[in-house]
């Protein structure tokens, strides 16, 4: 019978022969086919977002409501790290440092990637050491106050300031901190002085505005708000040029007596430089589709954040505006004296 051994304890003729040609069948699938490695499709588990300031800041705030949907669009669990200090400049170097594997990302804004390379000596190159990922949401400041200021509109705050040098108190995000910068150029503006007194994020900050411990304060609506509409502080202006959609009631800087003082706090998502492209372009679709969708940009609304248009979003649009905005501040800044400690 075909394919049975001989008597002799060999191998039939046709048996060898399907033999061989199974061998060779082999043989030939295994060059032709990709090898297989332990490469896995990416994400293939939990991605960590370094925030670099304390838990409960404007950007810490917005950065968790698109990693909501950043999760069901990676199909992920997105871990939030807040690493605070120096202005941000230290949880920036931690993703500098990370593996440039995609599951570590840098979350950022004005101040942490592009004022803090003309205020600190850093030990990583803000326009080498990452990759572009995509802008993200923004949102201009509101000047605020702790509720028994002594001053009713924003005229009236500039006006105390001035018949009060070095009396008043601003609480920052700590120094190159975006409320920190709004400050300082506030002052430079309306030619005002205060101390401006650092904390590890904005978060901290508003706490001791809402306890009184300090007395102005300028940062994100994002957590102004609640405090806003509760009457634990008080508001005089939002530094932009309409009026924010979800507190129509708080009059621009050009109305309230400051024509043409804006400041806005644009925010972004970088990975460590030498990231796989084809990571970063994944790690983009998401963003595209977190930020599409409805139930984020009622949240986003909601703490009067603006979402950018679609063209505005991905890795090459933000390479190009981040290395603008630094040949743009940066000799402003260093021109003001600002210095981190």
């Amino acid at each position: 019978m075909a394919g049975t051994q001989n008597p002799a304890g060999g191998i039939e003729e046709g048996t060898m022969k399907q033999l061989i040609r199974v061998v060779a069948l082999v043989a030939a699938l295994a060059q032709t086919s990709p090898p297989r490695t332990h490469a896995q499709v990416y994400p293939s588990r939990p991605i960590t977002i370094n925030v670099p300031y304390a838990a409960g800041g404007p950007l810490d705030v917005m950065v968790r409501v698109v990693a909501d949907g950043l999760r069901a669009a990676l199909g992920q669990a997105i871990v939030i790290e807040n690493v605070a200090g120096a202005g941000g400049s230290l949880g920036v170097g931690r993703a500098a440092r990370a593996a440039p594997d995609g599951y570590t990302i840098s979350a950022g804004n004005w101040s942490t990637h592009v004022a803090n390379g003309a205020v600190y000596a850093l030990p990583y190159d803000l326009r080498s050491d990452f990759e572009a990922v995509s802008l993200l949401p923004y949102e201009a400041n509101v000047i605020i106050a702790r509720k028994d200021f002594p001053a009713g509109t924003l005229a009236e705050l500039i006006a105390w300031l001035k018949r009060n040098p070095d009396k008043a108190s601003a609480g920052t995000s700590g120094i190159g901190g975006p409320s920190y910068m709004a400050a300082a150029f506030f002052q430079m503006r309306t030619g005002t002085r205060f101390a401006l007194v650092p904390y590890r994020g904005a978060g901290p900050a508003l706490l001791d505005l809402v306890a009184g411990q300090v007395d102005i304060m300028s940062t994100g609506p994002a957590i102004a708000l609640p405090h806003i509409r509760d009457g634990s502080v008080k508001v005089f202006a939002v530094t932009a040029k309409d009026r924010l959609a979800a507190a129509p009631d708080i009059p621009t800087t050009d109305e309230a007596g400051l024509p043409g003082f804006y400041f806005s706090a644009w925010a972004g998502l970088w990975v460590p430089k030498g990231t796989p492209r084809g990571i970063v372009d994944r790690l983009d679709g998401a963003v595209r589709d977190a930020l599409a969708d409805p139930t984020i940009r009622r949240r986003l609304a909601v703490l009067a954040i603006e979402v950018p248009p679609p063209e505005q979003l991905g890795p090459k649009t933000l390479g190009a505006f981040h290395k603008t905005e630094i040949d743009k501040w940066w000799p402003i800044i260093k021109a003001a004296g600002i210095k981190g400690e």
